[in-house]
């Protein structure tokens, strides 16, 4: 047997920890899987006398983690400390120029500098790997990389969070505002005590520009993106959607267009027969399109610390056998500046939900001002005739382009007869 592959872990968070579990029980199977035993002969945190639930007595404990970077005893750095800068960066970057392999689960990481670490990388002859860092689990990177390198995509879109998943699932199944689900959300572990990164939107931004890099061979622009969160969803657009045939669902889609790559992540209605609609919960879904395999739907868990654990073992499995693939599918050398398509020209139909007092005149003046917009209506619904007094009116458009969606708002949200600010909802119909 080859000499074993010796990697150093540094964060022992739940996914640290969930490697260290995978790596003793499996530890059998993966030298037969690769020919060599994986071996972690150093661990680093912030905290050694905390309590993680296994025992560390086996592995040498390093205070700093930058030390490991320059380790002689150590062959591969598993980074999951997170965030974009900091330890975890000058550890990657350290760990690269000192001719090791590095694997992480940071997206954040990888979103902001992956393009440089890419080329790094391949200059000094060594692996980045980050299969974790998207959709948990799901191996979407290593099937975009690998196993459709055959095909020129055009689109990928998902649901790439699942906190925002669970939340828009429960307030579907109960009715319930996005304030209490959420609040039960942190109860159960889904998530954090700030969840900002996840409720508006920028996890999923983070996971869609990585993506996006791999799909279309060009750098990684996270600013690229086009980010929306969740906590504007109401119950009542939930019903609203359900009644016209959507679920709404927080999406992240970049495809090609004539005027550049488009990137965006914002809730979303999409049709009730459409596969992702029905993934549910904390569950991930990815869909692939090519122009030879047409389409591939991934699905599965998207966090946690067995579908992380494996997919960053995943990748030490890889280079044990000494798998070796660009790291963003084509080498970073050749990665293109890709040109943004910016948001305003975005084209679609889309959900707007009014609150209105109930008179004569009202919809002629909204009318008007679409109209006038070049903003066509599909379809209205009114709920309840209460003269004098407010009512929800939701409207559905023909396809019309961002910017003259926003003018309309902006001049429909002057009516005095509107007494919330218009909201909206893109509708996909995928």
């Amino acid at each position: 047997m080859n000499p074993p592959l010796r990697i150093a872990i540094a964060g022992l968070g739940t996914v640290g920890v969930g490697v260290l579990k995978l790596l003793t029980e499996h530890a059998a199977l993966l030298g037969q899987r690769c020919g060599r035993e994986i071996s972690v002969v150093a661990v680093s945190a912030r905290d050694s006398a905390r309590d993680r639930g296994i025992d560390l007595s086996g592995y040498r404990w390093v205070d700093r983690a930058i030390d490991l970077a320059s380790d002689p005893e150590i062959d591969v750095i598993v980074e999951l400390i997170g965030g974009a800068d900091g330890v975890a960066k000058s550890l990657v970057e350290g760990s690269i120029g000192a001719g090791r392999s590095v694997v992480t689960a940071n997206k954040a990481l990888i979103a902001h500098h992956g393009s440089d670490l890419a080329r790094a990388a391949e200059a000094a002859g060594v692996t980045l790997a980050f299969e974790a860092a998207v959709a948990g689990g799901i191996p979407i990177l290593k099937a975009v990389r690998e196993s459709l390198a055959g095909n020129r995509l055009t689109r990928v879109y998902g649901i790439l969070n699942g906190t925002c998943n669970y939340i828009l699932t429960t307030m579907q199944e109960s009715g319930r505002e996005f304030s209490d689900v959420l609040a039960e959300a942190q109860s159960l572990g889904y998530a954090e005590e700030d969840p900002s990164f996840d409720v508006d939107g920028i996890d999923a931004a983070h996971k869609l520009a990585i993506l996006t890099s791999l799909a279309f061979g060009c750098t990684v622009n996270f600013d690229a993106v086009h980010v929306e969160g969740i906590s504007d969803v109401s119950p009542i657009d939930i019903v609203f959607a359900e009644e016209l045939g959507y679920r709404i669902k927080l999406l992240a889609i970049a495809r090609e267009t004539e005027r550049g790559i488009e990137q965006r992540v914002h809730p979303c209605m999409v049709p009730l027969e459409t596969p992702i609609a029905h993934v549910g919960g904390v569950f991930n879904a990815v869909v692939v399109e090519g122009d030879y395999v047409d389409r591939a739907v991934f699905e599965g868990r998207g966090a946690g610390a067995g579908p992380t654990a494996s997919a960053v073992v995943a990748d030490l499995v890889d280079i044990a056998r000494g798998l070796k693939a660009p790291t963003f599918a084509v080498p970073a050398a050749d990665l293109v500046h890709a040109v943004p398509a910016a948001m305003e020209y975005h084209q679609g139909p889309y959900y707007v939900r009014l609150q209105v007092v109930d008179r004569p005149g009202v919809m002629a003046d909204i009318a008007a001002i679409l109209r006038d917009e070049s903003v066509s209506i599909e379809s209205l619904l009114q709920r309840g005739r209460s003269p004098d007094e407010a009512v929800p009116v939701v409207l559905t458009m023909h396809n019309s382009e961002e910017r003259s969606m926003n003018a309309a708002l902006a001049k429909i949200d002057q009516l005095d007869t509107v007494l919330e600010r218009p909201h909206l909802i893109r509708i996909e119909h995928l």
